[in-house]
Order: C-alpha cells, then structure tokens, then sequence
C-alpha cells in the first residue's frame, strides 16, 4: 500500500482566494494579497513537512498574481474613466 501524504491546508486556502480575486471586483486586490501570503507560507511548510499541494500552492499564487494585476487595471480604469469625465 501507497501512504498518501496529507494536503497542506495554506496552499487549498491560497488556491481559494486566488480564484476570488480574479472574480471579485474590488475586494479582489485584498484577496490576491492574502493569497500570495498563504501561498508563500504552503509553500515553506511543503517544503519543511514534507506534505502534499505544491501544485496546488504554485496555482495560488499564479491565480493571486493574476487577480491582483486585473483588479489593478480596473482601478486604473476607474480612475482615469472619472478623471477624463471631469474634466468637461
């Protein structure tokens, strides 16, 4: 029999928020922040206790770069839609 290693619970918890981020207006940049963080932190605890969800750690952190930088750009656009409409 194989053993099966047990998940890290930080790199389901970064995927989760991951995926909110690029979902959720707004709310999203704080979710992709946390994101990283759980992340970095699965990442270091896989490393040390040998446990599973490397991928699922590495997914996250992609998913939370990615939310960050959408929701970066829709603040922008935000921004720039009501200094542009102002100025008339």
């Amino acid at each position: 029999m194989v053993e099966k290693t047990p998940t890290n619970s930080n790199s389901v918890i970064s995927l989760t928020l991951g995926v909110l981020s690029i979902l959720i207006p707004y709310i999203g940049l704080i979710l992709g922040v946390i994101g990283v963080v759980f992340s970095r932190k699965a990442t270091k605890e896989i490393l040390k206790t040998n446990q599973g969800g490397g991928g699922l750690a590495t997914s996250g952190l992609i998913c939370s770069v990615v939310g960050i930088i959408i929701q970066i750009f829709a603040v922008m656009g935000i921004i720039a839609f009501y200094s542009l409409t102002n100025l008339g």
